[in-house]
């Protein structure tokens, strides 16, 4: 009984299986259900003692009660205990289901005994300060995420991976997929006529955030499939564009990606532009990302990441510094740190505390990690090798 898996049980329940439904209905009443089991177990051991003691001494005399006891114990241990108990732990359901029709029986009859057994086991637990409460039968996050594992063949390979970036989402945060500021796509509306023509039918997106002079004066988000309509008339001018700018969505930094789904939801939003606590961009978020996190990979390309990450003859690979570390654990297997800074950049200036010279190498997860050009104050591009499987568990250090 204790052994059934109770969501198994609890869906032959609702088909309409009758020993189920009995079974579910004494699970949920445990104190009265091994009260029964135990009044029977302790009066059927007690009661065989006391016969085979009586039919030891009529029989044999007073030598062999303690061999006719020997006898009773290992019998007991046997046939009642060990071996029935691990046939019904091996196919729990096979021996409950039936079990349950007549242990209803047993508990609807021995109810009076049992609740004063109760009552009584209450009392003197009560005195030592215990108090006993209803058991939770809910699954935390982590307990989920075991069942889903050790599901095995009944839930395939690639719905388990689905399931299990479902339950991650919620360490997950805006700043860990957003596109980053540098690498934002967006509309200077004070740019020239021309330029701004060129850049909507060069655009790899379909929405667009358009910016008065700095990126941080987010004036609106602009829908090229509304563009499109608009250019085919010859009332296609700037001030025009103006008027099919729709109003932005932002979202706060470190907003949790669940949270943030709904919130798109709601707002029947594609994506938002994270900002930090001084209201300034640092970022873009979009549903594409969010459900990536979900399924994997689901587009052919995305414009720009075949240029941040280039594979060399040699086995390593020249990163961009401004490379999404989540984006390139994901699409490369690797394994570096996620927790601190969200570029290549920032994890090699975080783990030198200092602006490195080109050549400087420095020890990532495992990976070894060449500073190959600066720009300015930042990384440009470093050299990944592939992890070295003894330094993974070495601290990190800089060379």
């Amino acid at each position: 009984m204790m052994a059934v898996n109770r969501y198994r049980l609890r869906h032959l329940a609702e088909k309409g299986h009758r020993g189920a439904r009995l079974a579910q209905y004494l699970l949920e009443r445990p104190e009265q259900l091994l009260g029964t089991i135990l009044l029977g177990n302790n009066a059927a051991n007690i009661g065989a003692s006391g016969v085979t003691t009586i039919i030891a001494l009529r029989l044999f005399g007073d030598v062999a009660v303690a061999i006719a006891g020997g006898i009773l114990v290992l019998v007991i241990l046997v046939f009642a205990e060990v071996a029935p108990k691990t046939m019904a732990a091996t196919h729990p359901e096979r021996i409950a289901l039936p079990a349950a029709h007549v242990l209803y029986i047993l508990v609807k009859f021995g109810h009076p005994i049992v609740w004063l057994v109760n009552r009584m086991s209450r009392t003197f637990l009560a005195l030592f300060g215990v108090r006993l409460g209803k058991k939770s039968e809910s699954l935390s996050s982590d307990e989920l995420r075991v069942a889903v594992l050790e599901s095995g063949s009944k839930i395939p390979e690639e719905h388990q991976s689905m399931l299990l970036r479902i339950l991650g989402l919620e360490n997950i945060t805006v700043d860990d997929v957003m596109l980053p500021r540098a690498a934002v796509e967006a509309i200077n509306i004070d740019d020239d006529w021309e330029l701004i023509v060129n850049q909507l039918a060069t655009s790899h997106h379909t929405r667009l955030p358009v910016y008065k002079g700095s990126l941080d004066n987010i004036i609106g988000v602009l829908h090229l499939r509304k563009v499109l309509h608009l250019s085919q008339t010859s009332e296609f001018t700037k001030e025009k564009l103006k008027k099919i700018i729709r109003t932005p969505y932002f979202v706060p930094a470190g907003t949790k990606i669940t949270q943030h789904l709904l919130n798109l939801q709601s707002k029947r939003r594609t994506f938002g532009l994270v900002v930090d606590e001084y209201g300034d961009i640092k970022g873009l978020v979009t549903l594409e990302e969010i459900l990536e996190e979900i399924v994997g990979e689901f587009t052919a390309s995305i414009p720009g990441f075949s240029e941040e990450v280039q594979a060399q003859v040699d086995g390593s690979f020249l990163v961009r510094g401004n490379a999404n570390v989540r984006e390139l654990n994901r699409r490369m297997q690797w394994n570096l740190p996620q927790n601190g800074p969200k570029t290549i950049n920032g994890l090699i200036l975080e783990q030198l505390e200092a602006i490195p010279k080109p050549g400087t190498t420095v020890l990532l997860s495992g990976h070894p990690v060449e500073v190959v050009r600066i720009r300015g104050t930042a990384v440009d591009v470093a050299r990944i090798q592939p992890a070295i499987k003894s330094a993974a568990s070495s601290d990190e250090h800089p060379h």
